[in-house]
């Protein structure tokens, strides 16, 4: 499938719309990670910025979380790694909270 034919001013306001759907998505990750925004409030949040955020990105964005233990918390959820926030069922959100209510300082 090709891609459709932007005019340069169309371009020019898809790239702007990008930019600040990364800045607020890098902004909503920073408050996560100094916990400003508790992970529940994140991840329960209705907004396409945050429902675009890969489970795995933002379990290692947990004080305490690295690599390693985040891949166990999808594990022990039932979660695949390339899952994304948005796409998350009730079960496996509540599971996704309630391990980090468990691990999680």
């Amino acid at each position: 499938m090709a891609l459709p034919q932007m005019t340069p001013e169309q371009r020019a306001a898809a790239l702007e719309k990008a930019r600040v759907v990364r800045e607020k998505r890098s902004a909503a990750m920073k408050d996560l990670a100094s916990g400003k925004m508790a992970p529940k409030d994140f991840a329960e949040n209705p907004d396409p910025v945050f429902a675009k955020v890969k489970v795995l990105a933002f379990l290692k964005k947990l004080p305490g979380v690295g690599a390693t233990k985040a891949a166990k918390a999808l594990e022990e959820c039932g979660i695949p790694d390339t899952k994304r926030l948005g796409g998350l069922g009730k079960n496996q959100k509540a599971a996704l909270l309630d391990w980090i209510a468990a691990n999680v300082k």
